[in-house]
């Protein structure tokens, strides 16, 4: 068993005149049991912007820079596990669905792909930065009298404040639904359900999304493993692997590629943060995970 760190955290949907751009609002508050940082990784998923105030992360994708010392961090889609360690902090956090990085990002999403940000200065992202500064100087979490305080915050930035970057690509919403039907088998069968050329299909994905359809499709197929597991220990991966894989063997190679481990050396770990938010993101927003989020 691993040392318990005091986590809390608070979901927040966004309303109904926001909804189809993110996946979430949440704050959380850390506090590791000791004197050392806690450390996790957080799973492939979307993109998001995170705000802390007290000790800053060190962050990491494979392959990628460490980002160190930033408090107002944006992460591009991601394929591959993001590492992490903190100490004492506080969080507020955003995250976009494909739609939501099309309208008030605007930029390639493949360009961002797999990568870790700071937002201050990163001209892609310093658009965020008023936001961060308005958080940082008055929202409250927690312990605050009222622990609701940074969602209009968020909110009013979003609707009233956030350049956006014209109306999005009307088909990414056909795209995001196709991805997240459980049977889908193939990239011909995903572009002729969005109905689009399967080159089309891949130049959209890759814009909008961050990957090539095949990836996307891979990824969710993944995913949906992974949650089933994660929430439910109990099933064993051979209970959890989705009805699309051919064999567990098939399984494990998409565990190695998007985890970059075998399933038995990740149900080994301890995810003290990752778990936790998990379990009440579940509980609030019915779905565990960002990447198994529907467009709204």
């Amino acid at each position: 068993m691993g040392v318990e760190h005091p986590v809390t955290v608070r979901f927040y949907e966004p309303p109904e005149d926001l909804a189809q751009f993110f996946t979430s609002f949440y704050c959380a508050e850390i506090q590791p049991a000791g004197p050392d940082p806690v450390a996790d990784r957080l799973h492939p998923e979307w993109s998001g912007l995170r705000i802390f105030s007290g000790a800053k992360p060190t962050s990491r994708i494979s392959g990628q820079p460490t980002l160190s010392d930033a408090d107002v961090v944006v992460t591009g889609p991601s394929s591959m596990p993001l590492h992490f360690s903190i100490g004492s902090t506080r969080i507020w956090s955003v995250g976009f669905l494909p739609l939501g990085w099309a309208t008030f990002v605007g930029q390639p999403a493949n360009r961002f792909a797999n990568t870790v940000n700071n937002a201050r200065s990163t001209s892609a992202f310093s658009h965020f930065v008023p936001l961060a500064e308005k958080l940082l100087n008055g929202g409250t979490c927690g312990g605050g009298a009222d622990p609701d305080a940074p969602f209009p915050i968020m909110e009013n930035f979003f609707r009233n404040e956030a350049p956006r970057f014209g109306n999005g690509e009307p088909r990414i919403l056909a795209i995001h639904a196709a991805l997240i039907e459980p049977e889908l088998p193939n990239v011909s069968e995903m572009a002729e359900r969005c109905g689009v050329h399967p080159r089309t299909l891949e130049r959209l994905c890759l814009r909008h999304f961050g990957f090539s359809p095949k990836l996307l499709l891979r990824r969710q197929r993944f995913m949906r493993s992974l949650t089933r597991f994660m929430l439910n220990p109990s099933l064993g991966w051979a209970g959890a692997i989705d009805s699309l894989y051919v064999d567990q063997s098939h399984f494990v190679r998409d565990c190695h590629d998007f985890l970059g481990m075998p399933p038995s050396a990740y149900a080994a770990l301890d995810h003290p943060i990752l778990a936790a938010f998990m379990r009440e993101r579940k509980r609030v927003l019915g779905s565990p995970v960002q990447t198994l989020d529907p467009p709204r």
